[in-house]
């Protein structure tokens, strides 16, 4: 039997990573595991401002995900389900896999932007490669799929 102990999920704050959070909230409390919801700062090259001071802009986004993932955390222990956030730096599907590693996940649920063509081709699909490297099950939840959650 499958049991869910560890859930990695992943969150952007796209509607996509929203209702991930809202399956993993679900699952956590349907059997009983813990979350680690997760946010990646891309790194990204320095913002000069009019002064020619260097503003490094990643503690500006690591500042303001880390307060957004606290609210949504305060929800899951409100809740009473384990749960725990952090904010890292790198590239999104190596940091998410690498975490994945670390915390010896065991399912990962993550939203999809659905990006096509072009756009896709040139930034690739974080989703994508997670799927294929991971060593373990990953939910995908798309911002326009049918909803399977609702409320009570």
């Amino acid at each position: 039997m499958f049991k869910i102990q560890v859930i990695l999920c992943p969150v952007d704050f796209s509607d996509a990573s929203r209702k991930a959070v809202q399956y993993a909230r679900e699952f956590a409390a349907g059997m009983g595991a813990s979350v680690h919801l997760l946010n990646v700062v891309e790194p990204r090259p320095m913002a000069v401002d009019i002064t020619l001071n260097y503003v490094p802009l990643e503690e500006d986004l690591e500042k303001a995900a880390a307060a957004d993932l606290k609210v949504i955390l305060q929800e899951f222990l409100q809740s009473g389900l384990k749960a725990e956030c952090s904010v890292e730096f790198g590239n999104p599907s190596d940091v998410i896999l690498e975490k994945a590693g670390e915390l010896d996940v065991n399912f990962v649920i993550m939203g999809s932007h659905g990006k096509k063509g072009l756009s896709r081709f040139i930034m690739g699909s974080v989703a994508e490669t997670v799927v294929r490297k991971a060593n373990c099950p990953v939910l995908i939840v798309k911002s326009e799929e049918k909803e399977f959650i609702g409320d009570e």
